[in-house]
């Protein structure tokens, strides 16, 4: 039997701090994002990352959590997630590189992850990239309609998530015991977002609510296993891996992604709420 769940349910005005806070984040993501190439270690992508949040007036969520001892998890290749910077990490042409970053800002957090090619990567990679962040959307997307037809519940989201990488024609592993989280004035909250699952189960889906969506795939085996430092998970059979998330909020008039800077309306249209603009 799962443990009962402490859901947090924000108000439209605490969701528009997360939107601040997202934006910080969408930020160091785009820097970072422009910075990846051969030769740049993952510890210079840090500080940039470090750099930009802290100009913002925010604070890594990442540093110091639990002892983690930087601003961003960095995992490149058959690193899947949690991979922490290093000068040593030196990125090469062909590499795949998974970047998460999080800030809080005014008490509130986004957190967020893309996954970015070094230089020319196989095809191959880059299609599983792609289809981890469709998979993303898919499941943001599924949020948006479970909200507003009153009858969406958790495992919808895990469901699209699912549904759209099987459908995608790889056979992809889809990293089980990781996946996305409630997000608010603690980083990681209630409820846990499986990546995987039947639709029409666990907390309904409401105004108020607040997730961060993350697909985690490999193009072999989904199993895991952690490296000695205590933070880096790998695939267990040394194949390449994507990582992608966002952070997303349910409102009466639809779905708000904290940490798009276009809020997400580019790939859902319609189902973005009207706080987020439309382009003029």
């Amino acid at each position: 039997m799962p443990r009962h769940q402490l859901i947090q349910i924000k108000t439209p005005a605490q969701i528009e701090k997360m939107r601040a806070a997202g934006l910080v984040v969408a930020a160091a993501l785009a820097r970072m994002r422009e910075a990846v190439a051969p030769g740049v270690s993952t510890a210079d992508l840090d500080r940039l990352a470090e750099s930009v949040i802290r100009d913002a007036g925010a604070v890594p969520s990442f540093k110091g959590y639990h002892g983690y001892p930087a601003s961003i998890c960095s995992s490149v290749n058959e690193q899947i997630v949690h991979a922490i910077p290093s000068p040593r990490q030196v990125l090469r042409e062909g590499d795949l590189i998974s970047i998460d970053c999080g800030a809080v800002l005014d008490g509130w957090h986004g957190d967020a992850a893309i996954t970015v090619p070094v230089g020319a990567v196989r095809p191959e990679l880059l299609r599983m990239a792609a289809v981890a962040e469709d998979a993303m959307w898919a499941g943001i997307a599924a949020a948006a309609r479970g909200a507003a037809s009153g009858r969406g519940r958790l495992s919808d989201i895990s469901f699209a998530i699912e549904a759209t990488i099987r459908r995608s024609g790889g056979r992809y592993g889809i990293v089980d015991g990781y996946g996305g989280h409630g997000i608010g004035t603690e980083m990681h909250q209630d409820p846990h977002v499986l990546n995987h699952g039947r639709p029409g189960r666990g907390p309904r889906l409401v105004p108020g609510l607040a997730l961060a969506i993350e697909p985690m795939i490999t193009i072999g085996s989904p199993k895991t296993e952690e490296l000695d430092d205590g933070w880096t998970v790998v695939t267990r059979d040394g194949s390449v891996a994507a990582h992608v998330e966002h952070s997303m909020a349910l409102l009466d008039d639809g779905v708000w992604v904290l940490t798009a800077p276009d809020g997400g309306r580019e790939r859902l249209g319609e189902l973005v709420t009207a706080r987020e603009p439309a382009p003029a």
